[in-house]
């Protein structure tokens, strides 16, 4: 029987499944950002503590724990492409929800509408970028994530742009437009993505994913299990300020923006990321990810010190830039902590996307100080969290820069 990997050229799949990912890492992209901007939603309409607001961010982030493992079988058992076909229709339908839940102004509903995008997310974080890390060179594995790492930033940026006013004051059928604009580009996605399944259905393909999800195995690598916690410090301080950053804008003491300019000046935090992540992509081709993975990180520390210290103009400037220091973050631990041995990648993949739960408890402890001591000083734990990230890329640094 003849299959696509036999009919093609492995090249040629392997570009094809990288144009088919394009499309997946800008519409991830697009509805994180939406929901980082129902916090100052939350906040600045309806008068909630930033206790209660980063809730949004504890509902969508906790399904990377509780649905990591499961969501990991199901992709060893029918494959990467199937599996992202079935997460992109749990977006779709999460969407729907959410347009319900906005316009009845149930933050029940909310809340559980937001878990179950995180499922479908799920699905898209194991799946696509473990299948674009392993199909393909190796040593161009960090390049290809970093590059489409860039794509997703520009559905973080448009986000913004687009549903600020909509989110931020209202406007529009309770901030529908947004949520049914992703709505129609997750169900175009999720049909394209079924008449493709089949991209991958060879022995070759079948290596990277075939067999059982042998957790154990994975959680014996010290790379994987440092590459965890540097995924949850970065992504939860990533989360952190993408959520709060409005709200720092907002205040007094910072630039005392309007809430709907304040939320499209987030966009030049996530284009600094965009910027950021095409320019790594150049750049991984030529220099270790660890030493860049370091860089960042530090820098990223002593901006977010000065967003946590110092308010006004500088302060907001330097917590936007953190931005562009986030840019090469997530693809390059990814790549770093990921085996290059193809059977052992999902279930280290899962591991790791596990680790996405820090977007679910940075931002509620971050939160929780934000309402005790101020939401400037409570920066520091994000700071902090940049710190963490920044030992794991040493770490690197003195023990080579791919896991055994």
């Amino acid at each position: 029987m003849t299959t696509p990997l036999d009919s093609e050229p492995a090249t040629l799949v392997s570009r094809r499944l990288f144009l088919l990912s394009i499309g997946v890492f800008a519409i991830g992209g697009f509805v994180t950002a939406l929901v980082s901007l129902l916090v100052p939603r939350l906040t600045a309409l309806y008068g909630m503590d930033y206790s209660h607001a980063v809730l949004v961010q504890l509902a969508f982030y906790l399904s990377y724990l509780l649905f990591a493992v499961p969501i990991g079988r199901i992709i060893v058992r029918h494959g990467y492409m199937r599996s992202a076909t079935v997460g992109l229709t749990i977006m779709a339908a999460a969407t729907a929800l959410l347009l319900v839940a906005n316009a009845s102004h149930r933050f029940a509903l909310l809340l559980s509408a937001l878990l179950l995008l995180s499922c479908g997310i799920t699905f898209l974080q194991i799946a696509s970028n473990t299948v674009v890390a392993v199909v393909g060179a190796a040593d161009g594995a960090a390049f290809r994530l970093n590059l489409l790492q860039g794509c997703n930033s520009i559905g973080t940026i448009a986000a913004p742009l687009f549903g600020a006013s909509f989110l931020t004051e209202g406007l529009g059928a309770e901030g529908g437009p947004p949520f049914l604009l992703a709505l129609v580009i997750l169900t175009g996605l999720a049909i394209v993505y079924a008449r493709n399944r089949g991209l991958l259905d060879t022995a070759h393909a079948a290596g990277t994913s075939a067999g059982r999800l042998y957790l154990r195995l994975a959680l014996s690598d010290r790379r994987v299990i440092g590459g965890m916690a540097a995924i949850f410090a970065y992504v939860g301080a990533e989360v952190t300020i993408g959520a709060l950053l409005a709200n720092y804008l907002m205040q007094p003491g910072t630039l005392h923006a309007r809430p709907a300019l304040a939320a499209r000046m987030v966009s030049l935090y996530w284009g600094g990321a965009m910027l950021g992540r095409f320019a790594g992509a150049v750049v991984m081709r030529r220099i270790a990810p660890s030493k860049p993975l370091l860089g960042a990180a530090l820098l990223a520390a002593v901006l977010t010190s000065i967003g946590a210290g110092l308010g006004g103009m500088l302060g907001s400037v330097a917590l936007i830039a953190v931005g562009l220091c986030n840019s090469i973050m997530y693809p390059t631990i990814y790549v770093l902590a990921l085996p290059t041995q193809p059977e052992r990648a999902t279930p280290a993949a899962t591991l790791l996307c596990m680790a996405v739960v820090g977007g679910a408890v940075i931002p509620t402890l971050c939160g929780q100080i934000a309402d005790r001591v101020g939401l400037g000083p409570s920066l520091i734990l994000p700071a902090l969290c940049y710190i963490a990230v920044a030992a794991f890329a040493l770490s690197c640094a003195k023990g080579g820069s791919q896991s055994a």
